[in-house]
């Protein structure tokens, strides 16, 4: 049985940054990836023009690790991430990354970092950041010629750890997330830039999360601010927003295939604002956090209250439970999900 460090706390990991051993880093010039490195230095060296710097070519990831019940260490659907990141890197002119070197590259950090998996039995995961950014001078408004593509990882306990606890939302009207036909489809550094400032305001105002509607009518809902939305009507629908502006969420897509498998009609399409007052249970779904449910969200004057006030609702508690089930390796994998690292 492998040993976890003995300097870590396990039962007090939060969700923030801890140095593990080292870092793997790729570097691409002359049309082609290198072979990688493993890097103990947690810093970069690099050029003061790097269009990363000056022109936002940046793109990044987020998946998890878990040492599961039976002691070896999965990943979760690490495919899924390895081609949003292409699809990012081909909306801001970087070079694609091959699958395969993906996944080796995620298993060789994983690999060199295996103490710092959290036990299972803790909650806790490795979580994994894949980073991808122009490190090539450029003055000019264009494409870097030289890319660097690394993936850091670090130990992070369980988000909830009384539960499943619910969040208040609010709509900051004065902010849009992503403008139609611009990059809110896509996971590049600057989305999150432009949603410092509306988080600041929404977490001045006491609110946890905010909801996004979409910037040409102010009408339709998109995403929480990090998170994709989720409902569930009284009829058993899985309600999730449709639009070419919202991220594609690895997790979301999880809890429909979930969802579907529950009984429950899975529908993707264009949500009104004005529905969510018919909703019994809203939530929003990410890597960090599986779901956390949403029991009000305020815009203006109004104050929608939905799914109990206390703790989760039912629906959602389940797919959460289904979801992180599969996860430590509790229930059978019966969608292919998990990928051995040893």
């Amino acid at each position: 049985m492998h040993r976890q460090r003995s300097n870590i706390d396990w039962d007090k990991l939060g969700f923030e940054y801890m140095p593990a051993d080292c870092h793997i880093q790729y570097r691409w010039s002359n049309g082609e990836w290198d072979d990688g490195k493993l890097v103990t230095e947690p810093y970069l060296h690099l050029h003061i023009a790097a269009t990363a710097l000056h022109y936002g070519q940046a793109a990044f990831e987020g998946l998890k690790a878990f040492e599961c019940k039976d002691g070896a260490v999965r990943l979760f659907r690490p495919a899924m991430n390895v081609r949003r990141l292409n699809c990012t890197a081909t909306r801001v002119c970087m070079p694609s990354l091959p699958e395969e070197l993906f996944l080796n590259a995620v298993k060789r950090v994983i690999q060199a970092n295996r103490d710092y998996v959290p036990p299972y039995g803790t909650g806790g995961s490795l979580y994994i950041r894949p980073l991808m950014f122009g490190s090539g001078p450029r003055i000019g408004v264009q494409p870097a010629a030289e890319y660097v593509f690394l993936i850091l990882v670090l130990p992070v306990g369980p988000y909830y750890k009384g539960g499943l606890q619910p969040v208040r939302a609010i709509v900051l009207d004065d902010y849009d997330r992503a403008a139609p036909h611009g990059m809110g489809s896509v996971k590049v550094a600057g989305n999150y830039a432009a949603s410092l400032k509306p988080h600041k305001d929404a977490h001045d105002k006491g609110f946890s999360i905010e909801l996004y509607l979409d910037a040409k009518e102010h009408r339709y809902i998109e995403e929480f601010s990090t998170s994709n939305f989720v409902a569930i009507t009284n009829d058993k629908h899985y309600v999730t927003p449709e639009s070419p502006s919202i991220l594609p969420s690895v997790t979301n897509n999880s809890l429909q295939q979930i969802a579907g498998s529950m009984g429950l009609t899975v529908e993707r399409r264009p949500v009104l604002f004005d529905e969510v007052a018919e909703f019994c249970e809203v939530g929003a779904c990410g890597t960090a956090v599986v779901v956390t449910p949403v029991n009000e969200i305020v815009r203006g004057d109004t104050t929608l209250r939905v799914g109990p006030p206390e703790g989760c609702g039912p629906v959602l508690q389940e797919l959460y439970r289904e979801v992180t089930a599969i996860q430590y390796g509790e229930e059978p994998d019966r969608y292919g999900w998990l990928v051995d690292v040893d």
